[in-house]
Order: structure tokens, then C-alpha cells, then sequence
């Protein structure tokens, strides 16, 4: 009698032990998917934005047409991307060119005093801490998901009910880390 009330108590903690894992999972996965929702927010926000940029500058500097057309195809295979790596790749040739496209604001006095841009610059700026906080939050998440789909005894719950690790939000060379520079001395 004794031995039966052992192995039902086993049972329990066993089952126990393998909810609170499986639900532990869940968050995580829910997590990461949420955090990712909030980086396509931002991106998007960013996305929404360069087409502004670009009517802007283009008003000030018609014959760079070959810049002007590198942001806006840089946006455009942003927008494309699907995975976290292939996301973050485009994203930071979109930094790339921006970068360029500011840096056009060097040789066009009245385009550095223009209002519209420089709203567009702060506004620009401001997205792309967002996106940086945001991208930081996902990666923490899973971070988080994908140690415990490696851990034991994690990792059986994971590999029993199809929990795979997800792919990190990162951008591929320093360069692309930061904010592009933009400056507007003399």
C-alpha cells in the first residue's frame, strides 16, 4: 500500500515538474514572438519614414539620383526579409545607405536648414533607439528560450512538444551597430 502511494506522489511530481517546464516553454516562446512583434513595429515605424527622407532631400539634391535609389531599394529588401538574420542583414545595409543619404545634407546648406529634415533626422534617430531597445529585449527572450530548449531537463520537454531555439536579432559588422552618423557642422 505504501509503495503504490510512492509511485503516485512520483507520478505527480514527474507530471508536475513536466507541466511547469512545458509552460515555462510557452511563455518564453510567447515572449520571443511578442518581442519580435515589437521590433517589426519599430521597423516598420523606420520603413514608414525613408520614403519621407527621400521626397525631402530629393527637392534639394536632384542629380544624386543614385543615392535616392540605393535607400529606397535598401528599404524595400528590409521590408522583404523574413528571417531574424536575413532581417538584420537588410536592415543594416538600410543603415548603410541612410548613413549616405545624410551625409548628402553636407553639401546642401539650405537642405541642412530645412525643418522637415531635421524633424525627420530627430524622428529618425529616436526610431532607431527603439529599435535597438527592442532588438536587445528579443534577443534577452531568447536568449532565455533557447537555454532552456538546450538544458536538461528542459531540453526533453522542448524536444517532446517541438520547441526549437530561435535565431538572434544581430547585425553583421560594428559599422552596422550604430545609429548612422549624421552630422550638420560646416
Amino acid at each position: 500500500m505504501i509503495s503504490l502511494a510512492v509511485v503516485v506522489l512520483v507520478v505527480a511530481l514527474v507530471v508536475a515538474a513536466v507541466v511547469g517546464l512545458y509552460n515555462r516553454l510557452v511563455r518564453l516562446r510567447n515572449g520571443s514572438e511578442n518581442a519580435w512583434s515589437d521590433i517589426d513595429v519599430q521597423l516598420k515605424r523606420r520603413h514608414d519614414l525613408v520614403p519621407n527622407l527621400v521626397e525631402t532631400v530629393k527637392g534639394y539634391a536632384q542629380h544624386e539620383q543614385k543615392t535616392l535609389n540605393e535607400v529606397v531599394e535598401a528599404r524595400g529588401r528590409a521590408q522583404q526579409a523574413a528571417t531574424p538574420g536575413e532581417r538584420a542583414q537588410a536592415e543594416g545595409n538600410l543603415s548603410r545607405v541612410l548613413g549616405h543619404l545624410f551625409a548628402l545634407a553636407e553639401a546642401y546648406p539650405d537642405l541642412k536648414a530645412n525643418e522637415n529634415f531635421l524633424g525627420l533626422q530627430r524622428e529618425l534617430s529616436g526610431i532607431e533607439e527603439s529599435i535597438q531597445n527592442a532588438r536587445r529585449y528579443y534577443n534577452a527572450i531568447v536568449r532565455d528560450l533557447n537555454t532552456a530548449t538546450e538544458t536538461f531537463p528542459s531540453n526533453i520537454v522542448a524536444s517532446t512538444f517541438g520547441f526549437d531555439k530561435k535565431e538572434y536579432f544581430e547585425l553583421d559588422s560594428e559599422a552596422e551597430r550604430s545609429t548612422p552618423a549624421v552630422s550638420f557642422a560646416n
